[in-house]
């Protein structure tokens, strides 16, 4: 029993050991926005934006994108059916400033999501051939966009996205949100991803995703994702599938943005997205929990067995020094390049158990049809089982 408990230990160590590879290739492979030169001459955007019941937010977003250094562009909001005064508050700003028109939403059909639906009609009325997407809660720096379609046409890109700056105030935000990030820093070999031809192996953010028109068009839009609730990344997996080009910047220096707002929402809104993005897969999302459980607890608890006093042998000791040192360095090197704290990397096994829960709160509210987002129900799925 206790050859089999340390060959467990060497495994979950070398398994680490492999994710802290593909960690290190994909900080060094992220490019930041600011990295490319801007060309002299730079297309027009539609920069769009959905807002539903954003009456908080949308003003200080609007603003800062009005605010953008670059020579051409405008700005749509589409006033998702809100029932506050999220249209009322721009009112002011669209009598001064051409570039800014807000549409009324039209009723949601059957068969879509709202977002994707208010995202189509955005698409419908925009006048460019370069579509931005980003959400109402999100803040831009004067240079975003110029840096931008700068690494959109210096990368001959599709489709690019980028990760913004995560504002996390409270801890239970800052315990959950962080994790998202994480999550790709340490599954998804950017190199690889890059190269392969596998839609699987794609990402793009909701809160900012550069579209050409012309490739946009082209996957179908938003049409055809009407019914996901994880669009961002249903698209990106669209862009591979039709053999386009998709790129990711970090964007953390020039976009900010503050998903949630303590336990609840961050809860709420991580379990929405967590089970859809493994595609309704259940066997391969349940895997996924368990061995990241494995990876993160298990040295962990043999550590904690020992202080206990339990008969644990030397050896083990050792090997969950190791493991819970490499995963202290993991998180050490990833959470400081997003500005999250770096305290925070001391809790990951507190990160871990919370992630858990959210996995299975997910995975049971998909199954049996209950989860709903700004007062709409989504779409129950159809699960996958093999």
């Amino acid at each position: 029993m206790s050859h089999l408990w340390v060959s467990l230990q060497v495994s979950i160590i070398a398994v680490i050991g492999v994710l802290f590879t593909i960690a290190m290739s994909n900080l060094h492979t992220l490019r930041r926005l600011g990295d490319y030169r801007t060309p002299a001459r730079l297309p027009k955007v539609s920069i769009l934006v959905p807002a539903r019941n954003e009456e908080a937010n949308i003003v200080p977003c609007v603003l800062s994108l009005l605010a953008q250094e670059y020579p051409d562009f405008e700005v749509l909001v589409l006033d998702d059916n809100s029932q506050d005064g999220t249209s009322q508050v721009l009112a002011p700003i669209v009598a001064e400033d051409r570039r800014l028109r807000v549409l009324p939403g039209r009723p949601l059909p059957p068969g879509w999501l709202g977002k994707n639906w208010a995202c189509h009609q955005l698409a419908q009325a925009a006048a460019s051939d370069i579509l931005l997407f980003t959400d109402a809660d999100t803040r831009h720096d004067p240079r975003t966009l110029s840096e931008a379609v700068a690494a959109l046409l210096a990368q001959d890109a599709d489709l690019l996205t980028a990760f913004p700056r995560q504002e996390v105030v409270s801890l239970p935000e800052q315990l959950l949100v962080p994790t998202l990030t994480w999550a790709f820093v340490l599954f998804l070999p950017l190199r690889l991803a890059y190269r392969s031809p596998r839609p699987g192996l794609s990402i793009a953010i909701g809160q900012f995703m550069l579209f050409r028109r012309r490739a946009y068009e082209q996957i179908g839009g938003h049409t055809s994702v009407r019914e996901e609730v994880v669009e961002d990344l249903a698209l990106a997996r669209k862009i591979k599938e039709y053999g386009l080009r998709w790129r990711l910047v970090d964007g953390n220096r020039r976009i900010h943005c503050r998903m949630y707002h303590g336990f609840q929402e961050a809860f709420e809104g991580v379990s929405k997205n967590l089970f859809p993005g493994f595609q309704y897969h259940v066997p391969r999302f349940v895997l996924s929990l368990l061995v990241i459980a494995l990876l993160a607890l298990q040295p962990v608890t043999a550590l904690l067995l020992w202080l206990a006093g339990a008969p644990v042998s030397a050896t083990s000791v050792g090997l969950a020094a190791v493991g819970v040192g490499m995963s202290l360095l993991l998180a050490g090197i990833s959470y400081p390049r997003f500005n999250f704290p770096s305290y925070l990397m001391f809790l990951y096994p507190v990160t871990t158990v919370l992630m858990l829960g959210v996995g299975v709160y997910s995975l049971a509210l998909a199954l049996l049809g209950r989860h709903t987002w700004k007062g709409r129900r989504l779409f129950r799925p159809k699960a996958r089982w093999w």
